[in-house]
């Protein structure tokens, strides 16, 4: 079998064909064991974040893993380097970023006796195996898949939780079965309110169980997913094998991995996940002003418009009087990407950067340019994103405790010579 993600041509190309006959050979060969000891490499990368201490180890050695940056081994949290971004819309399964909150996470499922779970608030409660979920009808959805927390390290003043750099996102071909379609097969009582899902990760003890819910409209959107598929082949164990919960164009939180019960609530969802924690001021751009306190707040939401340079790192050395081609990818949120542009003189103009082939308006969509000779000196290059919805980029970076929803303007510092 092909290891996940490799062998797809450029501009994610689509890989083999899903047929019920491979996915039930793939899904029967379960998920490998966690090695306990990962094969460390002697590369530290560096991560540009401006509060310092921002070397991180590369590793290798995850189940269906390559070189990973590691921020945390126990829950691991890996994060995907820029280069395994760089020239592809979407991201092989073996570089995709991975973060848990329990270190107590499946190691292994027996997917004969696996089964997903749908009760609460619904006429006929369900235990639905794999090979039932394979038979029922399909959908699939390009989407981004990004942490609340990706660019956390970039803030200032700095704030707890993992020091991410960019890498904490992904973007992937899903393919499942419509969460809307697995509640009409269960019946949704008259009343019901939300939609929570959980996982086989294990809280200890005194902790609440990692759980979020969904509005009851929005889970029955017909986008919200139950996937078994990531980028034509099952998922990977860290990434939440055998069923990982696709909420396109909203922050990870909401993706539960290794997904395993669905409970429909006839009242609003009051547990630790949703009530306390993943929680963003309710401000424009969830902005405040540092050492803010007693605002209110509101459940992390949808995502906003991001571009990347992928191919080019900050402090880059080009070639003085000489082009010199760029080229990165960029996000809409929950609307397409609409333009991106690039500035060199400190955001007073803007040209637009071409953009690649759309694959919908929750994937990523690479843009690139060709920058003019330039005369020996330093220089800022700077790139911006736009949706269809107007939103763009915004100058001046956003701030709260959390650390979330980063969307400034992405720059890199280039000496020509």
């Amino acid at each position: 079998m092909a290891e996940p993600g490799r062998d797809r041509p450029a501009w994610g190309a689509p890989g083999p064909a899903w047929d019920r006959r491979r996915a039930l050979g793939l899904i029967g060969l379960g998920g490998a064991g966690v090695v306990t000891v990962p094969a460390w490499s002697q590369a530290l990368v560096k991560l540009g974040l401006p509060g310092g201490n921002d070397a991180r180890p590369t590793v290798g050695g995850y189940p269906g893993k390559g070189d990973m940056i590691l921020q945390r081994a126990r829950a691991p949290l890996l994060e995907t380097p820029m280069d395994a971004l760089d020239g592809q819309v979407f991201t092989p399964n073996d570089r995709f970023f991975v973060r848990w909150h329990y270190s107590d996470i499946p190691t292994s499922v027996d997917v004969r006796s696996f089964g997903l779970t749908i009760g609460g608030a619904v006429r006929t409660r369900l235990n639905i195996s794999l090979a039932q979920l394979l038979t029922m009808p399909r959908v699939e959805i390009a989407a981004i898949n990004q942490c609340s927390g990706n660019s956390r390290g970039f803030f200032l003043p700095r704030v707890p939780g993992a020091q991410w750099g960019n890498g904490a996102i992904g973007n992937a071909r899903w393919v499942g079965v419509s969460l809307r379609h697995l509640l009409d097969l269960a019946g949704v009582a008259p009343g019901a309110v939300a939609v929570r899902a959980g996982g086989l990760d294990r809280p200890p003890p005194g902790a609440a169980p990692f759980e979020k819910s969904l509005a009851i409209d929005h889970a029955r959107d017909g986008e919200v997913m139950v996937a078994f598929q990531m980028n034509g082949a099952q998922l990977p164990l860290l990434n939440g094998f055998p069923l990982r919960l696709i909420v396109p164009g909203w922050y990870s939180t909401y993706w539960v991995k290794a997904l395993d019960r669905i409970e429909v609530l006839d009242a609003p969802d009051a547990g630790y996940w949703m009530d306390k924690a993943y929680r963003i001021p309710d401000t424009p751009g969830a902005n405040v002003v540092p050492g803010a306190k007693d605002f209110p707040t509101v459940p992390i939401n949808r995502m906003v418009p991001r571009a990347f340079f992928t191919n080019i790192a900050d402090g880059a050395k080009v070639v003085a009087r000489s082009p010199f081609y760029i080229r990165g990818l960029a996000m809409g949120g929950t609307s397409s990407v609409a333009r991106v542009d690039l500035s060199m003189d400190h955001g007073r103009s803007w040209h637009a950067a071409p953009l690649g082939p759309d694959y919908g308006k929750y994937a990523f969509r690479l843009w690139e340019a060709t920058v003019p000779a330039q005369p020996p000196g330093q220089y800022s290059i700077l790139v911006r994103c736009t949706n269809a919805a107007g939103q763009t980029q915004v100058r001046q970076p956003n701030w709260n405790p959390g650390g979330f929803m980063r969307n400034a303007i992405e720059s890199v510092a280039v000496t020509a010579a």
